[in-house]
């Protein structure tokens, strides 16, 4: 128990820290970030509608830098994230809610499939070492070290182009409406197989190399000696006893690497132009869209810090040792 309120408590000031950093970081980048949004509307824009739009996006310089902190933390309270430069005036929310699906489908499934696998396999490289999967182990070695948008731009260079069934870029078939029906989800599950391939394939590796040299350090413990001198049956052993320990280590490093797994998944929408935070984020830094950049961002860190005290809720389950310590 001690040990979850610990991290709930480092999640709860990692949290505040991230909000306060996107507090300041519209404050902190040179210029002024209302300019981008006002050099549209040259000459047809007022003296007291310029002074509301800096009252509309909190950055009017009448109020102190404290009073606007406490008003933005209001305005994060009611689930409100500003107003996109960008999409003026469509609320950031919006933006964010049109793109989250896109994203939480591609990066998530894509995410905890790889994670599956690669440790799956691992488990049965390790144990059965000196096989013919040890043959794989310097292709899984030399994939997990390649980027994925670098990685995404040879998918692209090698299997697209004309009369190929993998699209280049996008979410879907230009001219389709999004709706839930047969024509338009095919096309969204063909748009996303090749970034699907591209994250799977690289981050995949990375689980198989790591798993399987830590099967290998546990298959050589005492309790697995123990566990083959009572009898016990070969599988409950590897599952049991060998993988159960050996995953610790697996979980610690997922929940560490989500933040380097998001940003790289982030970077193959980019790469195919693929309808998520990725290409959101991509089309926001272009038009300075400071707004939309903070809404993502804040939605990113907080993604990441629950699915790190979700790996810290299994490592929990995981270990006994840690609820004796509690």
């Amino acid at each position: 128990m001690r040990f979850l309120l610990q991290r709930l408590a480092f999640y709860l000031f990692t949290v505040w820290a991230a909000i306060t950093i996107n507090f300041f970081l519209p404050r902190l980048i040179p210029g002024d970030p209302v300019r981008s949004l006002i050099a549209r509307y040259q000459g047809q824009l007022s003296t007291d509608a310029i002074d509301s739009l800096y009252v509309l996006f909190g950055l009017d310089q009448e109020r102190s830098l404290w009073g606007q902190y406490v008003d933005y933390w209001a305005q994060l309270l009611r689930g409100d994230l500003g107003l996109s430069f960008t999409f003026f005036p469509t609320p950031v929310s919006d933006v964010i809610g049109n793109a989250l699906p896109w994203t939480v489908a591609l990066v998530g499934i894509t995410t905890l499939v790889s994670f599956a696998l690669g440790t799956g396999l691992g488990v049965l490289a390790g144990w059965r070492r000196g096989s013919w999967l040890d043959g794989l182990l310097p292709v899984t070695t030399f994939l997990s070290s390649i980027p994925y948008f670098w990685l995404g731009l040879v998918a692209i260079a090698l299997l697209t182009g004309p009369g190929s069934f993998f699209p280049s870029s996008g979410g879907y078939e230009p001219g389709l409406v999004p709706a839930f029906d047969t024509i338009f989800l095919g096309s969204a599950l063909q748009h996303s197989l090749l970034p699907a391939a591209t994250i799977l394939v690289s981050s995949m590796s990375g689980w198989v190399l790591s798993m399987r040299n830590m099967m290998v350090t546990v298959a050589a413990e005492d309790y697995i000696t123990v566990a083959h001198a009572k009898g016990l049956g070969e599988r409950r052993v590897a599952l049991h006893y060998a993988a159960r320990n050996a995953l610790l280590p697996n979980i610690s490093g997922f929940a560490l690497s989500l933040g380097f797994i998001v940003g790289g998944t982030l970077l193959v929408e980019i790469v195919f132009s693929y309808p998520g935070l990725g290409f959101q984020l991509f089309q926001a830094v272009g038009a300075k869209d400071y707004p939309l950049l903070q809404g993502i961002f804040l939605i990113i860190t907080v993604s990441v810090l629950v699915a790190n005290l979700l790996a810290d809720l299994a490592y929990l389950a995981l270990d006994p040792r840690t609820r004796k310590e509690g």
